[in-house]
């Protein structure tokens, strides 16, 4: 049956005053089996909404190619949180910020060098009104005058952080109506006057992103809600890691339980995040102030839940506030999925990325090195390769416009490894830093064209940056040249490697140490259940369990386990294969029975 829901000085549901108690779950973070587990602690907690974003470059992974399966299942997400009784917040804008990979928007918008993103007019637009053309429909018929529980839809999202084109804002929403949106509209930006005045649009209702002073907050919001109701449509409640950065982010619990009380006595609140889940695959995002901070594989987030769906203690004292301003259910303590230690398993195979690295990849060949983007490749490693046939050493190298990480083979050596500022600077290599191998492999000049020392140069995209105008200049691997000994080199054959099918992989090749590599693990389950990765003694690199991207591992941390949920596995020979990057390998991996964030 059709529904209303109207914003006037307050909001109206079927002509009744409707205080929104919402909470954060991105279905894209967890597994499809697990949703209908998460939104029930959802409903047990007391909240009458769950709000999602809609990641862009997820659904639109290659321009025109649009998935809507497995972890890209919207209709389905949104079916079960409308039988489970609750009612539903869309945040489909182009760009969701998130921690997510390029903050939702997808690479593939990169291969055009003139791009500029988010404002009005050009190729951004027309791209995201093909992306709308597809999702729209499909998320029309769920909204509450159709008979759904879809309330309300974001326009953009913290524009007023980003820029401040007022027709861009007018052609994001004119999309929507075209159609047929027709649930009332909101923007969401920074608690701050500058950021309102860039982001707010007509016809759409403002609202706040914060974590705390929520007094302050929703003083300032008031100026420009005309008299409507206040919503913090982010109540931080934790935040998110980033590698290296020491230790586990937790929030203040106290504080934040003042806040959410404040919150539901002056307004409305989406709770950010309910859960937080996982950056499975190459989805985290990354920050930029001073230094690059890529963000780590779990989006735990201190959240009201665990990466795994189990009640805290957080969970336990909002119920406490939410009861104060409705009803809750009856409590039923909710029974944890259970979690498994499957011990010690020892490496089974493992090849070098050299010996299959032709049942990966095709070689594109060129004069100079081109950007992944320019590759048709949004995410993983790109491997450059060239011989040099006309350099009497390697003395000094640099790699101009490249990102993020690079490590440098020499004659399948390892030469050197390059990360952020690094790539930046001209690095010398001392004579004493090349093997004797590398060494050797320099006598005999002059050269055939092709026969010189093999060079090669693995570089990683390890998440675009997700925030700020760092977004337009983001496409990964080399983008203009490589210099050696103070001239640009010539002759290159690029590898792209997005690791999107790790069936390839042949592990009867050789394998070489210290180089980067596939390592691959069996072990037997009985039962699945929740398990942990431990990656003690490993580098740097990503995790595949029975061919799914569980994400990143990095020794630096924080966090020293990698999630494995349960539905990954199978009754009898499970398969984990680890691609290794720095060279740094143990004989064994660990499955743990708790998380080790840091």
């Amino acid at each position: 049956m059709a529904g209303s829901f109207e914003i006037r000085d307050n909001f109206y549901l079927n002509g009744e005053p409707f205080q929104i108690i919402s909470g954060a779950v991105h279905y894209f973070r967890i597994l499809p089996s697990c949703w209908e587990d998460r939104l029930k602690k959802l409903v047990l907690l007391g909240a009458n909404t769950v709000e999602t974003y809609i990641p862009w470059n997820l659904h639109e992974p290659k321009r025109g190619q649009y998935r809507f399966d497995g972890l890209c299942d919207i209709e389905r997400f949104l079916r079960t949180a409308t039988e489970l009784g609750l009612y539903i917040i869309l945040r489909p804008s182009p760009y969701i910020c998130a921690e997510w990979e390029f903050g939702g928007l997808p690479g593939w918008l990169l291969a055009d060098e003139e791009i500029r993103l988010r404002v009005s007019g050009g190729p951004f637009l027309e791209a995201f009104a093909g992306w709308y053309d597809v999702l729209l429909p499909k998320l029309s018929h769920f909204q509450i005058d159709r008979g759904g529980h879809v309330i309300l839809m974001q326009v953009e999202n913290e524009y007023g952080y980003f820029a401040n084109d007022p027709d861009y804002l007018k052609a994001m929403r004119e999309l929507m109506r075209k159609h047929d949106i027709t649930v009332p509209l909101f923007t969401s930006d920074g608690p701050f006057r500058e950021n309102l005045n860039g982001g707010r649009l007509e016809g759409a209702l403002p609202t706040g992103n914060f974590g705390s002073r929520t007094d302050e907050r929703f003083e300032t919001l008031k100026e420009y809600t005309d008299g409507g109701p206040l919503m913090c449509s982010e109540f931080w409640v934790g935040w998110f890691d980033h590698w290296g950065n020491g230790g586990h982010m937790h929030g203040n619990l106290e504080e934040s339980v003042r806040d959410l009380d404040r919150m539901l006595a002056l307004g409305h609140v989406n709770i950010y995040m309910f859960e937080g889940g996982t950056n499975f695959g190459f989805m985290n995002g990354s920050n930029y102030y001073d230094e690059l901070t890529p963000d780590v594989t779990s989006y735990d987030y201190d959240a009201v839940l665990t990466e795994d769906g189990r009640i805290t203690e957080k969970f336990r004292r909002y119920r406490e506030v939410i009861g104060r301003y409705r009803s809750l259910p009856k409590y039923v303590e909710p029974v944890p999925a259970p979690r498994r230690a499957y011990g010690v398993v020892p490496v089974k195979e493992q090849v070098s990325l050299q010996a299959t690295l032709g049942r990966l990849s095709t070689p594109v060949r060129g004069v100079q090195p081109m950007p992944m983007e320019r590759l048709g490749q949004e995410l993983g490693y790109i491997l450059y390769r060239t011989t040099l046939d006309t350099e009497e050493s390697v003395e000094k190298l640099r790699l101009w416009e490249a990102a993020d990480r690079a490590v440098i083979l020499l004659e399948e050596e390892p030469l050197l490894t390059l990360y952020d500022r690094e790539l930046e600077k001209e690095a010398v290599i001392e004579p004493d830093a090349l093997t004797d191998r590398q060494r050797a492999a320099f006598t005999g000049t002059p050269r055939k064209p092709g026969t010189g020392p093999e060079l090669d140069i693995l570089v990683e995209n390890m998440g675009r940056v997700n925030f700020g105008p760092r977004m337009e200049h983001q496409r990964k691997g080399i983008g203009q040249c490589v210099q050696i000994n103070g001239h640009m080199h010539c002759g290159w054959e690029m590898w792209t490697l997005p690791l999107d099918d790790i069936g390839a992989v042949d592990f009867s090749g050789a394998y070489t140490e210290k180089t980067p590599s596939f390592y691959r693990f069996v072990f037997s389950v009985y039962e699945p259940a929740d398990t942990w990765l431990d990656f003690t003694g490993w580098g740097k690199g990503c995790a595949f369990v029975n061919g799914f991207n569980i994400g990143r591992f990095w020794e630096i941390g924080p966090q020293k386990r990698l999630y494995i949920p349960a539905p990954l596995l199978k009754k009898g020979d499970n398969e984990i294969i680890l691609f290794e990057t720095e060279g740094k390998a143990a004989d064994h991996i660990t499955l743990k029975e708790e998380p080790d964030l840091g």
